[in-house]
């Protein structure tokens, strides 16, 4: 096979998340192709030969058996958020189920994961979406949306987007006219000129509501107050908490703010979550679909069984969302984080919730737990996409708890670290896929490990 030749192939198989396995007539080892289904008839142009075939996909010849409809969303076949919108929900969440069951019994054959439980909402799940100012095309008009499919630079609108409900649809909307009809440049991250960079929308999914975040340069004003009466003149289901307006001057592409102002109500709004409340400002962590978050969590708890008078470690904590789901029922729940904010906001929460057995630490989480005086008789790990480092492991599994819980939002990092706990002793009893982002390629995992070098938990 030749660089930048076409070749044609039958996609035989899924790497995670999005590779898939070409196999061409003649060619014995398969090509790599993303943005592909198992099952679909493709044309590709080799981009990498070798021992590691790569390329890059042209276009879907035949479809695969299991694209059984017809993309919901207008905006599917050019935006990069969305990947299964042509097959329906069972066949997608069974796709995702699949690609997990293949990792983790790479690591163990028998390992026993269960099943992949559906979101309860399939459609407008999202309570959080951050959108980017720019233009579809070179010098076109404005547009606020997400990033095109493969592309860094065309920003795609996305005002009938599926995942996001009506509210933020129309939020996304009203923006995007409003600063055509007042021509502000957006952000050109090449040139490092321009005005207008995210706009960030956080809806609560029980409380409906709103925290909205326009995000700028300095480098020209903006109407702020005719923008805020914009949105307020919007009718909505919800309704705002907050309206604010940053200034980002940063190089990054990301969300942030150097400085912060108030255009509406304040720098926070409140979401309930099995029970619980919790306070939220524009960068908390907080599950992106709440209703889903309901049945992970719910899952972690059934996982743990009886953990009265037991102390609880909550490593990689967030803003302590499972660390006070456990603490009624435990004797002491202590959680973790890097993140100070997300620290902070955990405290103020617990104690919202009256919670005085939650205490929570920031810093890094393998050098925190050695200063810690408390001995853990149970943990539970929700470590970032990238899995937790060798390090931090080690000193986790010092330990030695009969029962740790690990929640994965990445299945290659939960398959790596799983291959360190199996050395250590532990095994999985029983594990299941929380289909915590339908129509993506992301998908949640939870395992109950055990330690066979003490009394094995039942299964």
């Amino acid at each position: 096979m030749k660089k930048n030749e076409i070749y044609e192939g039958t996609v035989i198989a899924l790497k995670f998340p999005n590779k898939g396995m070409v196999e061409v007539k003649g060619e014995t080892e398969p090509v790599l192709v993303k943005n592909t289904i198992p099952g679909q008839q493709v044309r590709f142009q080799l981009k990498k030969a070798g021992k590691r075939r790569m390329g890059n996909l042209i276009e879907v010849l035949t479809p695969s058996a299991c694209e059984n409809q017809t993309p919901p969303c207008p905006h599917f076949h050019d935006c990069g958020g969305c990947a299964y919108q042509t097959m329906d929900y069972v066949n997608q969440k069974n796709l995702k189920f699949e690609q997990v069951r293949t990792l983790l019994q790479r690591v163990d054959s028998n390992f026993p994961l269960e099943e992949c439980v559906a979101s309860p909402r399939v459609w407008e799940y999202r309570n959080k979406m951050e959108f980017s100012f720019g233009d579809e095309v070179k010098d076109g008009p404005l547009t606020l949306g997400l990033h095109k499919r493969g592309s860094f630079y065309d920003i795609v609108p996305v005002t009938d987007c599926q995942i996001v409900d009506s509210d933020i649809r129309k939020i996304v909307a009203a923006t995007m006219e409003f600063f055509r009809e007042k021509n502000i440049p957006f952000y050109h991250k090449m040139r490092h000129e321009g005005v207008l960079r995210h706009l960030l929308v956080r809806k609560a999914w029980k409380t409906g509501e709103l925290l909205v975040c326009l995000v700028t340069t300095s480098f020209a004003p903006i109407p702020e107050k005719e923008f805020c009466d914009c949105l307020l003149s919007l009718s909505l289901t919800g309704s705002y908490a907050s309206i604010l307006h940053m200034i980002n001057d940063g190089l990054a592409d990301v969300v942030r703010a150097e400085k912060t102002t108030v255009l509406y109500g304040h720098e926070y709004f409140y979401e309930e979550l099995l029970g619980l409340t919790f306070k939220i400002s524009p960068f908390s962590f907080f599950q992106t679909n709440s209703a889903g978050a309901e049945v992970l969590y719910q899952t972690v708890r059934e996982y743990l069984g009886d953990i009265e008078g037991k102390v609880v470690f909550d490593l990689y904590c967030g803003t302590g969302t499972i660390a006070q789901m456990l603490a009624p029922v435990a004797k002491k729940v202590v959680g973790v984080e890097i993140v100070e904010e997300a620290v902070k906001a955990a405290k103020e929460n617990a104690s919202l919730n009256q919670l005085d057995n939650c205490f929570f630490y920031a810093g890094d989480v393998g050098k925190v737990i050695e200063e810690l005086e408390e001995i853990p008789d149970t943990i539970v790990l929700d470590p970032p996409r990238e899995g937790i480092h060798p390090k931090a492991i080690r000193k986790i599994l010092d330990f030695n708890v009969n029962c740790i819980i690990y929640v994965s939002c990445k299945p290659t990092s939960l398959a790596r670290d799983m291959e360190i706990f199996l050395e250590a002793g532990y095994r999985p009893l029983k594990a299941k896929c929380v289909d915590m982002f339908p129509w993506t390629r992301g998908i949640e995992t939870v395992c109950l490990l055990s330690n066979q070098n003490l009394s094995p938990i039942l299964a």
